[in-house]
């Protein structure tokens, strides 16, 4: 079925369900695919190491490696006091947690950060019905 302006409740409930089953089936497939990955990986990284370089140039492919770092911390009231102390702002990422900011704007209703933007639209989720035996 391609054509859903013919198509009524149940069928695209049914057509919904099918296509979720299916992403799910893919996204264990991908998930499979991904940890073998990491296998391969993990040998590319020894070889590196066993020789001692970042760069090993194959027939198939270059294979690098390199050296990524990512921070976080177990004490978020000392970081935000080292970050308001040493003005370091630009150590957090610009984004607002999407969830906290509803509900402060729920229990602040006469409180509005300048600047601050919103989209509400509605959403769809469709159940399997329930099996009756």
């Amino acid at each position: 079925m391609t054509d859903y302006n013919e198509a009524n409740a149940a069928q695209l409930a049914n057509v919904y369900i099918k296509m979720r089953d299916k992403i799910r089936e893919l996204e264990d497939k991908v998930k499979t695919i991904k940890h073998e990955q990491l296998r391969v990986t993990d040998k590319m990284l020894e070889l590196c190491g066993d020789q001692d370089v970042n760069s090993l140039s194959t027939i198939n492919g270059t294979i690098s490696r390199r050296i990524n770092s990512s921070y976080w911390t177990s004490d978020w009231d000392n970081f935000y006091n080292f970050v308001k102390d040493n003005d370091a702002y630009h150590l957090l990422e610009k984004r607002i947690h999407n969830g906290n900011m509803k509900e402060f704007l729920a229990d602040n209703p006469d409180v509005m950060p300048m600047g601050l933007q919103a989209k509400s639209q509605y959403v769809i989720s469709v159940r399997k019905p329930k099996k009756t035996c």
